[in-house]
């Protein structure tokens, strides 16, 4: 088995990361894979630093150059299943006709309806397989014109890191200035509308009346931002409101955290909810898409309903109220992640659909 994983994606995000964990899973297991990607991207620094073999393209003109790379590559004979992971790289599949020399795999990490275009409609029906992220992902697909005899579903997943030390912990408040003696509620995420950071802030001023040692920690950078920022003033909070931007090393914000929150109304998973939960970080998210199928509710975490400021306060109020019970959703997440979300357990499901792919296309059933 021979894959080709595409990816044009400049940033660094959940996708990428799940990139890079599937690249080496492959080849800790001895199955050769490739990877197409954006020169000086962070996928392909971190890929080229990990010995994964990469074809670099130019960011500014990176689908055209793409399909040619993916023209020749495959042409090559080298390659026996390409696997786009983003939408650019589809498009530059597509534009290759990679279709009509290997099977093509398809990652749907969104849980926005496909398009209704030509175009879009055209790329996806290319694909072989179509890889959702979860069963929610799969039932948007599905309704927007996916054909459901190719899709199939494979979790994301994520690492299970060591617990935290007290020391481990100290070391990651000092790196944000935060004491020992404050609560610390966090997100990580692109500040964008859609992730719903504005409720964290509207949250954090109705828990202060009761826990006025709580501060809230928003990690990632986006458009967002300026608003943020003017919204934490207007409601008095701004000096409890921590935007450090987007951080290479994640980890030191999952350690300092006491309770880790999700407000997005739009996720078709969640790698940073996953991570979270592995640190064993009793976790709160909005009751909609991918996250709702993470936490089993009051068991491995709570969900409440979106764009509830009451619910959501009501929530961080009952886990900064209650340690054992704080404690007790910790670790039945870290658990529910273990079982579940491993990036162990992704890297063997797709190797099923790689497999169940190219064995279906030698006996011509695509």
């Amino acid at each position: 088995m021979r894959p080709l994983l595409v990816d044009l994606e400049p940033e660094w995000r959940g996708g990428q990361n799940q990139a890079l964990l599937l690249l080496k899973g492959l080849r800790a297991r001895g199955i050769h894979a490739e990877l197409v990607a954006v020169a000086g991207s962070a996928l392909e620094e971190r890929a080229a630093a990990a010995g994964i073999p990469v074809h670099q393209v130019d960011r500014f003109w990176k689908r055209g150059q793409a399909a040619l790379e993916l023209r020749f590559l495959l042409k090559s004979g080298r390659f026996d299943l390409a696997h786009v992971n983003e939408p650019h790289a589809l498009t530059a599949a597509w534009l290759a006709r990679a279709h009509r020399r290997v099977p093509l795999v398809i990652s749907r990490r969104v849980g926005y309806p496909i398009g209704q275009s030509w175009l879009a409609q055209r790329r996806y029906r290319a694909a072989a397989r179509i890889v959702a992220i979860s069963h929610w992902a799969a039932e948007q697909a599905a309704e927007s014109g996916a054909s459901k005899d190719k899709l199939a579903i494979v979790y994301e997943g994520v690492d299970l890191p060591p617990a935290v030390t007290p020391e481990l912990r100290r070391a990651a408040r000092a790196r944000w200035g935060i004491p020992e003696n404050i609560k610390l509620l966090g997100c990580v995420g692109v500040l964008s509308s859609d992730k719903g950071q504005e409720w964290l802030i509207r949250a954090l001023a109705a828990v202060r009346a009761e826990f006025p040692h709580c501060h809230l920690l928003l990690a990632g950078d986006g458009p967002c931002r300026p608003k943020l920022e003017a919204l934490a003033k207007q409601l008095g909070v701004n000096r409890n409101v921590i935007l450090v931007g987007f951080v290479k090393e994640v980890e030191s914000v999952y350690a300092a955290l006491d309770i880790f929150l999700l407000p997005s109304f739009f996720e078709a998973l969640s790698n940073a909810l996953m991570s979270a939960m592995a640190y064993g970080l009793p976790s709160i998210a909005f009751k909609q898409g991918g996250p709702a199928e993470i936490i089993q509710d009051g068991k491995s975490g709570l969900l409440v309903e979106p764009g509830n400021e009451k619910a959501l306060s009501d929530a961080i109020k009952a886990l900064l109220g209650n340690y054992s019970f704080a404690k007790k959703l910790g670790d039945a997440g870290r658990q529910r992640i273990e079982d579940n979300f491993s990036a162990r357990k992704m890297v063997e499901g797709m190797i099923r659909i790689y497999e169940e792919t190219l064995s279906s296309r030698k006996s011509g059933k695509i």
